[in-house]
């Protein structure tokens, strides 16, 4: 079986993801971005990061011990998001780093995601090499060649800082915020970031206990601040996930404004301030037709790719673009950061309200018109029969008939779970609801396990 999927390894932690192999991983890791890639003459050096779920305790010890144990110096980083661990990497030079954490999974669940030198996500090719390193043995120097193990004491306060010159000029003085971080790995550094940056802020969602982690809070589980935006009468709200590399907002009505309508809006913004690379946003195969409608009217080119944060990363590296992301929150400026960063995301996206005095309403509805879409998730079925399978092709194909050029049919299995993905979009949402569980019911018989 492959361990890596589209965002490194995950699975339930003691179950797929036990100590032992955390500790394999990570010394494979050492030989492949460490000893082959660093200068020789010296220790690697690795940056290792966790969201605050409970199981991160042991596996970040265990991926430590296989580091260090393998003749890398460590730098501990504690509690800090996915983008903090990235931009750490390459502010201090290190050579790779570790990121424990499932994002936006629950608490038994945990992962491990490597990111290369200056903060990158890795290429397949690379994850390969790691994998295949585990079967050879493990490198294992004695004496004074054993790695380092030392606490990142200022890593928060270097992120911060980071995210804060991201703003310019720009203040948020006058704006009443709600942040909700899913009592993830944003809990300290987000509603930091967004006081010291002139918000007022309300915090929802900021005491993790280890098990509570996206627990009715967070990006996936918007209700509670869609009820605080507007009890508090706020402006705006903000959501991240466990490990803060997406965003999702909330305008002041308490309506969700999802990653499409978040990439619109910075887009604009960019293209406006002569800052959007060729005009061009990169954004996957799930981004809503309306978006596409919405900036080739403002005469911005969108790129698509496959889902997955790191597809859109690649497509912008390969182009050349400063900005892409995902419909789920992943929103990456190149200009700031290597990968989604729900923070610096949120903080752009107040900062467009702050500089043009318009509501985060006004600023979505003047992005885009979104189109009615309806997306369901069929469990228990065979997800890689999916592209083969003749009779659930056809159903596509129907679907796609009736709908025409007025709407759009994607059905995919999912990269992280073990379902397949039924994604209808048309010109009303009855349509796409109808059309959508037509579908599903199809894919949920012929591909039933």
């Amino acid at each position: 079986m492959k361990l890596f999927g589209t965002d490194g390894v995950r699975g339930v932690a003691n179950g797929l993801l036990t100590a032992d192999l955390a500790l394999r991983l990570s010394q494979s890791a050492a030989v492949v971005l460490g000893h082959r890639r660093a200068d020789q003459g010296r220790r690697p050096v690795a940056v290792v990061a966790r969201d605050p779920r409970v199981s991160g305790e042991f596996i970040s010890s265990a991926v430590e011990a296989g580091l260090a144990s393998s003749g890398v110096d460590v730098y501990d980083a504690g509690v800090l998001p996915t983008p903090a661990a990235a931009f750490l990497v390459a502010d201090i030079e290190a050579d790779f780093g570790v990121m424990i954490s499932a994002s936006h999974n629950p608490a038994p669940d945990n992962g491990i995601k490597f990111l290369g030198r200056g903060g990158h996500k890795l290429d397949d090719s690379v994850e390969d090499e790691i994998e295949a390193q585990m079967g050879q043995a493990p490198v294992l120097p004695t004496g004074d060649q054993v790695g380092r193990i030392k606490r990142f004491s200022d890593a928060e306060d270097r992120y911060v800082v980071h995210l804060l010159q991201s703003l310019g000029e720009v203040s948020l003085k006058g704006l009443k915020i709600v942040l909700d971080c899913a009592h993830g790995a944003a809990s300290g550094c987000s509603p930091e970031a967004f006081a010291a940056a002139g918000a007022e802020v309300i915090v929802i969602g900021a005491d993790p206990d280890g098990i509570n982690i996206n627990k009715n809070y967070g990006s996936t589980h918007l209700k509670n601040l869609q009820e605080s935006v507007i009890s508090h009468a706020a402006d705006l709200g903000i959501a991240h996930d466990g490990d803060a590399d997406r965003c999702l907002a909330v305008d002041h009505t308490g309506e969700i404004i999802d990653g499409d309508q978040i990439m619109g809006i910075l887009a604009l913004a960019l293209k406006e301030a002569g800052g959007l690379k060729d005009d061009t946003l990169v954004v996957t195969v799930m981004s809503n037709l309306g978006l596409k409608l919405g900036m080739a009217k403002a005469g911005i080119n969108l790129v698509e790719t496959a889902v997955g944060d790191r597809y859109v990363l690649e497509g912008m590296r390969a182009g050349g673009f400063n900005l892409g992301g995902e419909q789920s929150g992943h929103v990456i400026f190149s200009d700031y950061a290597t990968t989604g960063d729900g923070v610096l995301t949120g903080l752009q996206l107040a900062s467009r309200v702050a500089a043009t005095g318009r509501s985060l309403r006004e600023l979505a509805d003047a992005a885009m018109t979104r189109l009615p879409q309806v997306l369901i998730n069929v469990a228990g079925v065979d997800r890689a029969r999916v592209k083969s399978h003749e009779v659930v092709q056809e159903a596509v194909a129907a679907v796609e008939a009736r709908l025409g050029e007025s709407g759009r049919v994607l059905l995919r299995p999912s990269g992280t779970e073990p379902v397949v993905r039924v994604m209808i979009e048309a010109e009303t949402a009855d349509l796409a609801r109808a059309q959508a569980q037509a579908l599903a019911d199809v894919v949920k018989t012929e591909l039933a396990l």
